[in-house]
C-alpha cells in the first residue's frame, strides 16, 4: 500500500510540476512579445544595479549610525546585512537542491535578452532584493521606507523574467525566501 501512494505521489507531483513549467514559458513567452529596445536597456540596468543597492543599503545605515553616534542604526543595518547574506546562502543551497534549468536551456524556442549561468530556482535576485526590502521595512516601518523598497524588489523580480533568466515562479519563490529569511532573523533588530 506506501509503494502505491508513492507512486501516485510522485506521479501527482510530476502533473504538477509539468504544469506550473507550462504557465511558467507561457508567461515569458508573452512578455517577450512585449519587449523594446529602451525598456530592455532600463530592466538590464535595475537587474545589474541589484547588488549595488544590496550593499548600500546596510552600508547607509552603517555610515550613518556611525556618524549621529546612532546605536540603533547600526544594528539595523547588521540586520540587513545579516539578512541579505542569509538570503544569499540559503538560495545557492537550495539551488543545488533544485537544479532547475534556465527557461532558455530547458526551451530552445524562448529566446532570453541575455544570458546567465546556474540553475533558475530559486531567483537570487529576488531573493536578495525581497530579503533586502522586507528587512529595511521592518527597521523602518514608514510607508516612505516600504513602499520603494517593495517597489524596487518588484522591479528587480519582473526583470529577471523580462530577461528570460527566470520563470515567474523561481520569482516568487525567491521573493518568499528572502521575505521569510528577513522575517525570521529579526530577532537582529534592535
Amino acid at each position: 500500500m506506501g509503494k502505491r501512494w508513492m507512486v501516485l505521489l510522485l506521479f501527482t507531483a510530476t502533473a504538477h510540476a509539468q504544469k506550473i513549467d507550462s504557465a511558467d514559458i507561457h508567461v515569458l513567452e508573452h512578455i517577450a512579445l512585449t519587449r523594446t529596445p529602451a525598456q530592455s536597456k532600463v530592466f538590464k540596468f535595475i537587474a545589474n544595479a541589484n547588488t549595488y543597492v544590496n550593499i548600500a543599503v546596510p552600508a547607509g545605515l552603517l555610515v550613518g549610525g556611525i556618524a549621529s553616534h546612532d546605536r540603533d542604526m547600526r544594528m539595523n543595518a547588521l540586520y540587513v546585512a545579516s539578512s541579505t547574506a542569509t538570503t544569499a546562502l540559503l538560495n545557492a543551497g537550495l539551488k543545488k537542491i533544485f537544479k532547475r534549468s534556465r527557461p532558455f536551456r530547458a526551451h530552445p524556442d524562448f529566446t532570453p535578452v541575455i544570458t546567465a549561468g546556474g540553475y533558475s530556482l530559486p531567483s537570487g535576485h529576488s531573493s536578495s532584493t525581497f530579503s533586502n526590502a522586507m528587512a529595511v521595512s521592518r527597521a523602518y516601518p514608514k510607508w516612505y521606507v516600504i513602499a520603494p523598497s517593495f517597489l524596487w524588489a518588484g522591479a528587480v523580480g519582473y526583470s529577471r523574467m523580462y530577461l528570460g533568466v527566470h520563470y515567474p515562479s523561481d520569482v516568487m519563490a525567491g521573493a518568499a525566501l528572502g521575505v521569510g529569511t528577513a522575517y525570521s532573523l529579526g530577532f537582529i533588530r534592535p
